[in-house]
């Protein structure tokens, strides 16, 4: 199976003056949930290369056993640090594609027509695509193959206001 997971490249968190990126946890556990079970793994983002990291997410609080086996991973760090630019992402190559989270997704995966027309080539192709906490939101844009949002009458799952307050943003 060949997985592509796409990240964000953004790394502003709006006009708070904080950093933002992809959360890790969200990227290690899918990542070792694949790659234990054979999967071949391809990161990409919407500029390439290095992805911004969420700093709280790599903070002593959220630190798990996948995101120290990420953190210990040569091979995973590298396939990070040289992330495909989406742009150059061919659909047809790939079975699934997941997102992780953070908030970066909510700035630049949103409106990224690349970002947006992957997933509606793989809802065409009938492949599965999964987005987690976050990065629902880049779901925002797509549309089916009859021009209508492919979230309407569907029920989906994500990070909500009520939790962003709880957590201080």
């Amino acid at each position: 199976m060949k997985v592509l997971m796409v990240l964000t490249s953004h790394d502003e968190l709006g006009d708070t003056g904080r950093k933002t990126g992809f959360w890790l946890e969200e990227l290690a556990a899918p990542y070792y949930t694949f790659k234990d079970a054979g999967a071949e793994i391809t990161l990409a983002s919407p500029k390439g290369g290095q992805p911004p990291l969420d700093p709280v997410s790599n903070s002593p609080d959220f630190q798990t056993e996948h995101t120290r086996r990420f953190e210990a991973d040569a091979e995973a760090n590298a396939a990070l640090a040289a992330t495909l630019k989406l742009a150059d992402v061919n659909e047809g190559d790939y079975d699934t594609v997941f997102y992780p989270g953070g908030h970066g997704p909510l700035w630049d995966l949103t409106e990224d027509a690349d970002s947006v027309a992957l997933i509606e080539a793989f809802h065409a192709a009938g492949k599965p695509f999964a987005l987690v906490c976050h990065a629902p939101g880049v779901l925002r844009d797509v549309k089916g193959s009859d021009g209508r949002p492919l979230v309407e009458g569907r029920d989906v799952t994500g990070f909500t206001n009520s939790e962003e307050a709880g957590v201080g943003l």
